[in-house]
């Protein structure tokens, strides 16, 4: 069986986290900005973070192909996928709800970010919904993602096996996502290893399934 893998992008293999804090020391400096006043401590803090994530999303959409500006999480982990895929024959499908910027569509940024970093061809899928419901549709066997609602979401609205990327170490959510099921892994290397070891399984499987086919023919 050809595994048909799903793969997020920002967190996984873009670093989107990290432009997002650039901007938004680059809006407000470093230092805090001062909080409006007259307002409970709690309020006036999320009013302030609310501020502040609009003003960078707002730069974001300004910002001509923004997502084509990104680095990657891991500047090796693009070309090792891409190798893997034509090693093993896997079907590899780049699923984001990231929102339209200045400049090209949200498909085509990522396409050309995904092309410069390696892999050519890739097949790009921008959703709006449930990531559960749009993995399924797309039969996908396994799916790479870095937050654990989108996991949970893919493990109960589908068959696909989601696999938790988590970096820094975080033993409850490790713990959460086995227990539910999950497979977990701390780097893109140690998900394609899960990813090989399940290409190894399905094919063994295949093999006994054709054996058995025979026997029952000749019986």
């Amino acid at each position: 069986m050809t595994l048909r893998i799903g793969f997020d992008m920002d967190g996984v293999l873009a670093d989107f986290g990290s432009t997002f804090h650039d901007i938004e020391c680059d809006l407000f400096g470093a230092d805090t900005t001062a909080l409006p006043p007259n307002a409970p401590e709690e309020k006036k803090e999320q009013e302030e973070s609310d501020r502040r994530r609009r003003a960078v999303w707002h730069r974001i959409r300004a910002t001509p192909d923004f997502w084509t500006t990104l680095k990657p999480t891991d500047p090796v982990a693009v070309p090792q996928l891409h190798a893997r895929m034509l090693q093993y024959g896997w079907e590899v499908v780049f699923i984001t709800q990231r929102p339209s910027t200045a400049g090209e569509t949200v498909q085509r940024q990522t396409q050309r970010w995904l092309v410069q970093q390696g892999f050519d061809m890739p097949s790009v899928v921008v959703i709006a919904g449930s990531r559960g419901a749009a993995i399924n549709a797309l039969r996908l066997t396994h799916h790479v993602d870095d937050s654990p609602e989108n996991c949970v979401d893919v493990k109960t609205d589908s068959t696909a096996m989601p696999i938790l990327i988590v970096r820094h170490p975080d033993d409850l959510a490790a713990r959460q996502a086995r227990r539910l099921g999950m497979s977990v892994a701390a780097s893109i290397g140690e998900c394609l290893d899960l990813l090989v070891q399940a290409s190894g399984a399905s094919g063994q499987s295949s093999v006994v399934k054709r054996l058995a086919a025979l026997v029952n023919w000749s019986g």
